[in-house]
């Protein structure tokens, strides 16, 4: 059974018991390789004991069952989220942005990490710290704190649902073959019937006007993101626009 204990309150190695031979920081990253090349689902615990080359039972010296991996895992990836030399700006619109930008690159270099990001998850050494830098992006700006978190939770909604689309299309592509633009093609003559009839004529506006100025997957990205931060900005009480 799991401990719902938080994790970083417990001891990485018993006080009793056989000398350590691994730590939970290499167990976390062999979890990270397997989770990067064959996703989630290929984490257990004795695949990890077989990366590492150690006996399953062992691994339960170091952690509760594979929801402590798991979360070791979300923790050292949420990392590189904040690299540790960085230095805010104090223009709140560019650290978010850069926020985003650096979340987004996380997210597709670790894919699984993506449909793991609104669920509840335990606090943690790089989790409290992203969160309090992500807060001081936004200190000063004269919102509650309850504001304050609903503005960076609205950033990484955007940008979690952005990327989910992203490994969505990729998936596509893996498994038909097809680029989006290739697909769209074979649509082509279903839509084409559909403008026809003359009931849909935003749909017929988007087919001729359409598909042009953002092609590039950043491009899009970058639009959606700055329209956010357009919406948040006409929020905020004077003092802080």
């Amino acid at each position: 059974m799991t401990s719902h204990e938080n994790l970083w309150m417990r001891p990485e190695h018993p006080a009793r018991g056989p000398r350590p031979t691994f730590s939970r920081v290499r167990l976390t990253e062999s979890a990270i390789q397997v989770a990067d090349s064959e996703g989630l689902a290929a984490i257990s615990m004795r695949r990890l004991a077989t990366e590492i080359g150690a006996g399953t039972m062992s691994l339960y010296r170091y952690v509760s069952g594979k929801d402590d991996v798991i979360e070791l895992m979300i923790d050292a990836v949420v990392a590189d989220y904040i690299p540790p030399d960085l230095v805010l700006s104090g223009d709140w619109r560019a650290d978010l942005r850069g926020l985003a930008d650096r979340v987004r690159q996380v997210m597709l270099r670790h894919p699984w990490i993506a449909p793991l990001s609104g669920t509840r998850q335990q606090p943690s050494p790089n989790r409290v710290r992203m969160l309090d830098t992500a807060l001081r992006m936004v200190d000063g700006l004269g919102l509650s704190f309850n504001e304050m978190l609903t503005v960076i939770g609205t950033v990484f909604a955007y940008v979690n649902g952005f990327v989910e689309s992203e490994l969505a299309e990729a998936e596509a592509l893996r498994r038909t073959g097809l680029d989006l633009m290739e697909w769209m093609t074979l649509q082509g003559p279903y839509l084409q019937s559909v403008v026809a009839s003359g009931r849909y004529p935003m749909v017929a506006r988007m087919l001729t006007e359409g598909g042009r100025d953002y092609v590039d997957v950043g491009d899009r990205f970058a639009y959606g993101l700055e329209r956010l931060l357009d919406g948040i900005a006409a929020r905020l009480p004077e003092a802080g626009a």
